[in-house]
């Protein structure tokens, strides 16, 4: 049991909580606080960040380790009163890097998931990518600098990440006195609105004081409208993680001189040209069915309990786990989030990511029992039964929603 990582609970505990928020709202008649393809779409964003991070997180530590060790400024004490400081200036760095992440095209473009869903409930605070957490754990190199210590640093970002997360809903209004103090659920419903009044405001994560003190604090007024100003017309999990990057590479393809270049790496999103995102959308042929709806929602929702029981799983036994088989859940899961996705988005090539799939998993098992040449009868019978069966016809049929579907 020494090698059982504990945090996996974290995993299931997200999904119970979002189940309460999910009954409450239902209590309170206010059901339009879910939709169903926005929050697969949003859990298919958690799962591949949490699973990611499985293969990095220890390298976040070593590297806090080694700015400690070797550039800290000063020995900080592991007292009590320290870790007050140590919140107050762990939640400085966040609103910087946050505020960044909204002001740099290249940082927009890692942390503009956060803020795609149209609907704002905890299922929200999933949308966290691995770009992102790559680059937020570079400012939080600035905390070992100063000379906290590591294992510190480690313990109270689990706090402020356990913070955050219960902010994202609209069920809990605001919250008298404490709103002048703490970013509440309103004031972080602010922060994802699209309307003009609240874009870019609420940068905090726990403390209203930095937005305060440099400008960018509102309360709510008006009921927020949540999503982007320019929402993404996709549900896919692929467009979601890369179209952003997809649109810089546009537009600096379309620059003429370095000056208009660096603006298109490293200026503001809001001097991004808005015609390139419909351009792209069209040409890769993204776009939502607001008005249909999934034909076969049990088979999503098999494919997302079924990894996340194995992302608990691996995230319990990881130390446990060799590369191969860790390498093996990775593309298991990976497929699968972009399967789920394409079900979203029904489209007719995903019958070919099926196929795929699952020799994949025949090729994995027989290449452990070390009957890798028998690879050819799964892939032979898969053949004859297509032939004969005609089953990519069948899951047009039955999984998607056309069996004219152009898509």
């Amino acid at each position: 049991m020494n090698n059982v990582n504990y945090l996996a609970f974290a995993i299931p505990a997200f999904f119970i909580f979002v189940f309460l928020e999910y009954k409450l709202a239902q209590q309170k008649k206010r059901s339009s606080v879910f939709k169903y393809e926005s929050s697969i779409a949003n859990f298919s964003v958690g799962i591949a960040e949490r699973l990611l991070n499985l293969f990095i997180a220890a390298s976040f530590y070593q590297l806090y380790e080694w700015v400690y060790k070797n550039y800290a400024l000063f020995n900080i004490p592991n007292k009590w009163y320290i870790w007050i400081f140590l919140l107050l200036a762990t939640d400085l760095v966040w609103y910087w890097y946050h505020r960044l992440g909204h002001e740099i095209n290249f940082l927009w473009a890692a942390h503009i998931v956060h803020h795609q869903s149209e609907e704002f409930n905890l299922s929200a605070a999933a949308r966290i990518t691995t770009i992102q957490a790559v680059f937020r754990n570079v400012f939080w190199c600035v905390l070992p600098f100063i000379g906290f210590h590591p294992d510190m640093i480690i313990v109270i970002l689990l706090a402020h990440g356990a913070y955050s997360f219960f902010t994202h809903t609209q069920l809990i209004g605001k919250i008298g006195w404490l709103e002048h103090v703490f970013i509440t659920p309103s004031l972080h419903g602010v922060h994802h609105a699209s309307d003009e009044k609240y874009l870019d405001k609420n940068y905090g994560d726990v403390f209203v004081f930095w937005d305060k003190i440099f400008g960018t604090f509102q309360t709510e007024e008006e009921p927020p409208s949540y999503g982007l100003t320019h929402p993404i017309k996709s549900y896919s999990f692929l467009w979601q993680h890369f179209h952003y990057y997809l649109e810089i590479i546009e537009a600096y393809r379309r620059a003429n001189g370095f000056k208009e270049k660096w603006i298109a790496v490293f200026g503001s999103p809001a001097l991004m040209d808005q015609g390139i995102r419909p351009e792209l959308e069209e040409r890769y042929l993204q776009r939502k069915h607001d008005e249909e709806k999934i034909k076969f929602k049990g088979y999503v929702n098999f494919q997302l309990i079924l990894i996340v029981a194995i992302l608990t799983l691996t995230t319990m036994f990881y130390e446990s786990i060799n590369s191969l088989n860790a390498i093996a859940i990775l593309v298991f899961i990976m497929i699968t989030l972009i399967n789920i996705g394409a079900l979203l988005e029904q489209r007719k090539w995903i019958y070919y990511l099926e196929c795929f799939r699952l020799i994949s998993i025949f090729a994995y098992v027989f290449f452990i029992f070390g009957i890798f040449e028998l690879l050819i009868f799964p892939v032979v019978g898969l053949i004859i039964l297509e032939r004969i069966f005609a089953l990519k016809s069948l899951y047009n049929k039955y999984v998607l929603k056309y069996k004219n579907n152009n898509d």
